[in-house]
């Protein structure tokens, strides 16, 4: 459970970065006390991940292992190009933040329900909770967008601007293509390295049995 939580905290965190759930957060922390839009950015974040977590933990269940890790490897891919892409705020959503008349709390909420759904965090946190523990991938999940989103709004209220998003953008993309990389090549590995001990076991004792083996063309000798 720890390994899940620790695993999908960092990859959730990294997916963030950048994100437009950002961006919503420093909208809002520009009109409503800090404190309540991290309660709101939670509680939603906390529900939108707990279906995603059950939906990744019935698919995984049903799927084979090495099926999971393939689609979690294309998945992850897949991530790193959207994330290279970029993401911004539409015209609806930054209205919906920045004109916000309902109670701040459950503005908050409504905005970050909607945003999120089909967001490519939710998506990274099915495909994790695929092939780890639900619970550790969920409790993961949600800490690791919150701190994404409370680093937002702090560097946006002391920098008075938004984290450098080039930058951020092609680091997150970049760790999220080598890890579906690696998830892809992790099957592949053993077998390689098998195949290749199998090769250099033949062919030193291949090399042994011709050094040991009596010469045709060995001199007699006569007495």
């Amino acid at each position: 459970m720890l390994s899940a939580m620790l695993l999908s905290c960092g990859v959730i965190f990294v997916a963030e970065l950048g994100d437009k759930s950002q961006l919503m957060a420093m909208t809002f922390a520009l009109r409503h006390k800090w404190w309540i839009v991290l309660g709101g950015i939670t509680a939603a974040t906390a529900g939108v991940h707990l279906v995603s977590v059950g939906i990744g933990h019935y698919v995984g269940a049903a799927l084979p292992t090495n099926l999971i890790g393939i689609v979690g490897g294309i998945a992850f891919l897949a991530f790193g190009l959207w994330t290279l892409r970029g993401d911004t705020l539409t015209d609806k959503e930054a209205m919906r933040a920045a004109r916000a008349n309902a109670p701040a709390f459950f503005a908050v909420v409504s905005a970050f329900l909607l945003a999120e759904l089909g967001d490519k965090t939710m998506l990274a946190t099915v495909t994790l909770a695929a092939d780890s523990d639900w619970v550790g991938v969920w409790i993961g999940s949600t800490v690791g967008m919150v701190a994404a989103d409370a680093l937002a709004i702090a560097v946006g209220a002391v920098l008075g601007k938004r984290l450098p998003e080039d930058v951020i953008r092609l680091g997150a993309g970049g760790l999220f293509l080598f890890s579906g990389a690696w998830m892809l090549l992790e099957p592949v590995v053993p077998m390689v390295v098998a195949i290749a001990v199998a090769a250099l076991a033949a062919a030193g004792t291949t090399a042994l049995w011709a050094r040991l083996r009596p010469s045709a063309k060995s001199p007699v000798r006569v007495g």
